[in-house]
């Protein structure tokens, strides 16, 4: 019988159940047993699920409080000094430590950094090293969910995050290679093979996804090394994953582990099937991720049935095993909890569940065809009436590609120009301080919203009530002394959900949860036509805010790279093709906001870098078009209007020349967890036009000093012209409290004030950008 597998899960549950008892615990209203009860009942829950849907094996360890990094971290002892005392306390609030930050009468802790894991919307704790790290072995957390499993009487397989891929995500704090570190480190993942064996597993799933980048020559002599030195260890036998992008050139690493199976992402890496089959050594599984495991349209079936019968016929259907391409984490649970959805949009998406059901299927037309033959041509109509449909594409947004095709809508007047103009027209002292965007979203405002929604709320009530909010922001940011305002987002809900709400080409879900971070969790939006916008969506509010004050008021937008790549987007077309829609519909919002008195319109990219493809040589064509969509977008401005740009964790050095290329007036990057080394990136590249680097982190419920962020300014003076400087969070406010904002930007605002009289700055010249 051909298995059914999957790499990982969702986490945090159908209903957010993760979520809310994370919350609860750090408000102090449950304790760690009952915190770890939930967790426990949630994995059981997922492991069933995945059972009922047709998979026989079960990944565990896969499950996190957190994040998966930072579990191996601590798992191997990984953490820095700083923490130890508090870990060595109490293991789950030093976790959260790390986390989030922490600050009492004995401890003031920092938190890790965060980034996106690969080209994903998840995000992940870098771990810190430093050289001659040593390291310790903590296998209790794993071997507990494997026994857990186990009792539960699942087939389980721990999956452990592989040893070079761990070494590859960290950070070392005195810039030593970290590779240098893995003859210290695999004993200890030796010794957690061992441990997993004796317990009794039959199989683990060592992850390795920098396997699907470009290799330098260490890496590469580490992983031969590393597969050789656990190859051989007493062990359970060894499925190695590799996902998000083809193995290319790294297929002999993979195909030599010495391992028993071999995972391919064949969805973004399906070249590498025939090479692989060619090579594959007698004996070794195959782990076909056949279905999008980043995705949630229902699969051609006919066409991977094809490609696992092709996988069949050259190695056996008992050497096959079907999963999906990556761990379904970034995915929503279950499709069948959406009964709200258009049913013909409906009957085109699949979940979690929904896609090992689909794996289940190929397995059964693979074993027994003709079982098999109903539900396949059921789904066969499906996919074909979704192609037919007439609701996908819309000749007038045709029309409009073709139109800024034939002319360039993506041009502004070179940076000096604008820059003397938006001087005159702002007026604003030397180190300007704003925020992010987005204000506390307390429960008050969530609960007019959902009266609203409800019908409990009229529009006028609605309306009057949200305008009551944004005017005591406005009273709040004139007393806290900020120089650029903001209305504080009161009536939006998510960044990207909140336009797409109001775009046409967009669906939504009620349950559809994906974990970004902690927990933080995002309700993607589907894109499911073409896409336009048939009214403004934000002028209203923006016009009445900046009504409130003389002060300039910035018109906040979430721009089309990020509403792409923050959505689950078509698969049907190009992604360049939607990227373009999206600027284009939003660019006449910039122009109504424009034409409304807006004096600066603030265009939010922080999934620019997320989207960038793994291979160096895949990347230019990807810059190219996302760096256009913004531009067409912000060309809505005209040139008085100072066009900012927000984008967060982020590493620069691989896309500062496409920042600079994106011509945005303002750029504020996320960088007050790495203490500013984020800004290495404009060592090398002078960067041409203004910059807002975060002095404080705002995930963190830690509120840093007025020294402490004075401090990172002046490192900032350090690598940028004081003239180009602006003073602002890391990113929008909207999770944290009251008392604690106003704190935060009261002291933002005394650094800036401080470091005017300390160093004033000169006026602005526009800088030429040279590599």
């Amino acid at each position: 019988m051909t298995i059914v597998h999957t790499l990982g899960f969702p986490r945090i549950g159908a209903k957010r159940e993760l979520k809310q008892a994370l919350e609860q615990y750090w408000r102090g209203e449950i304790d760690t047993a009952t915190l770890e009860a939930r967790a426990r009942t949630l994995r059981l829950r997922h492991w069933q699920l995945q059972h009922e849907a047709g998979a026989r094996h079960l990944p565990c360890g896969d499950f996190s409080l957190y994040d998966h990094v930072l579990d191996t971290a601590l798992r191997f002892g990984a953490v820095p000094e700083s923490h130890t005392a508090l870990l060595a306390e109490h293991r789950l609030r030093g976790l959260f430590a790390l986390a989030r930050g922490h600050q009492d009468a004995r401890h003031d802790l920092r938190a890790l950094e965060m980034t996106k894991w690969f080209d994903t919307n998840y995000h992940y704790l870098v771990p810190e090293l430093r050289a001659g790290q040593s390291f310790r072995l903590e296998p209790d957390d794993l071997l507990g969910v494997f026994h857990e499993a186990r009792a539960a009487g699942f087939q389980a397989r721990p999956v452990v995050l592989g040893p070079v891929s761990f070494l590859k995500l960290a950070k070392t704090i005195d810039g030593s290679p970290a590779l240098e570190l893995l003859d210290a480190l695999l004993p200890h993942y030796a010794a957690l093979f061992s441990a997993l064996h004796e317990a009794g597993a039959e199989w683990l799933q060592l992850d390795e996804p920098w396997l699907a980048t470009d290799l330098d020559h260490a890496t590469e002599r580490a992983f031969t090394h590393a597969f050789s030195a656990l190859a051989g260890v007493p062990r359970p036998k060894v499925l190695l994953a590799s996902y998000f992008g083809p193995l290319r050139e790294n297929r002999a690493l993979a195909l030599d582990s010495g391992f028993e199976a071999l995972h391919l992402d064949l969805v973004r890496g399906g070249e590498d099937l025939e090479p692989v089959l060619a090579a594959l050594p007698d004996g070794m599984i195959l782990s076909a991720g056949l279905n999008d495991g980043r995705n949630v349209w229902r699969s051609d079936l006919d066409g991977l049935l094809a490609t696992a019968r092709r996988i069949a016929d050259v190695i056996g259907r008992e050497r096959l095993w079907l999963a999906p391409s990556c761990s379904l984490l970034h995915v929503p649970i279950d499709l069948a909890t959406e009964t709200r959805l258009d049913p013909e949009l409906r009957s085109w998406l699949a979940f979690a569940r929904q896609k090992i059901e689909e794996l289940a299927l190929l397995a059964t037309a693979l074993d027994d065809p003709q079982t098999a033959g109903p539900a396949l041509a059921a789904q066969r109509a499906v996919i074909e009436g979704r192609r037919r449909s007439s609701r996908v594409h819309r000749p007038e947004v045709a029309e409009r590609l073709r139109q800024h095709a034939a002319g360039d809508l993506a041009v502004r007047a070179p940076y000096a120009e604008r820059q003397s103009l938006q001087r005159e027209r702002l007026g604003l002292p030397p180190f300007p301080t704003t925020t992010i965007g987005s204000f506390p979203q307390t429960s008050g405002v969530r609960e007019v919203r959902a009266a609203w929604r409800a019908g409990k709320l009229d529009d006028d009530q609605y309306q009057a009530t949200i305008r009551k909010h944004i005017a005591a922001c406005v009273r709040e940011q004139e007393a806290i002394g900020l120089d650029v305002l903001v209305h504080g987002e009161f009536e939006r809900n998510d960044m990207v959900e909140y336009f797409a709400e109001q775009l046409e080409g967009f669906a939504f879900t009620r349950h559809g949860w994906v974990q970004s971070y902690g927990s933080r969790c995002v309700k993607p939006p589907i894109i499911w036509g073409d896409v336009w916008r048939p009214r403004p969506m934000t002028v209203d509010w923006s016009r009445h805010a900046q009504s409130l004050t003389s002060r300039p008021m910035k018109g906040m937008l979430t721009g089309p790279v990020t509403m792409l790549h923050w959505s689950f987007v078509r698969d049907d077309v190009p992604r360049q093709r939607t990227a373009l829609q999206i600027a284009l519909a939003l660019r006449g919002e910039v122009a109504d906001l424009a034409a409304a008195g807006l004096p600066i319109v603030q265009i939010d990219e922080p999934a620019l870098r997320e989207g960038l493809p793994l291979r160096r040589s895949d990347r230019a064509d990807y810059l190219e078009w996302a760096v256009e969509a913004f531009r067409i977008t912000a060309a809505g401005a005209g040139d008085a209007v100072q066009v900012h740009t927000h984008m967060c964790y982020s590493e620069f050095n691989d896309i500062i020349e496409a920042v600079a290329a994106m011509d945005a007036d303002v750029v504020s990057i996320e960088t007050s967890r790495s203490r500013m080394a984020l800004l290495d990136a404009f060592v090398r590249f002078r960067y041409p036009n203004q910059i807002g680097p975060g002095v404080y982190d705002i995930h963190s419920p830690r509120i840093p000093s007025e020294a402490e962020m004075l401090e990172l300014l002046e490192r900032a003076c350090a690598v940028i012209p004081a003239a180009q400087l602006w003073v602002n969070p890391d990113c929008g406010l909207k999770t944290r409290d009251w008392p604690e904002t106003r704190e935060a930007l009261t002291r933002m605002v005394g650094a800036a004030r401080q470091l005017r009289s300390r160093l004033p700055a000169a006026a602005a010249e526009p800088v030429e950008a040279t590599p």
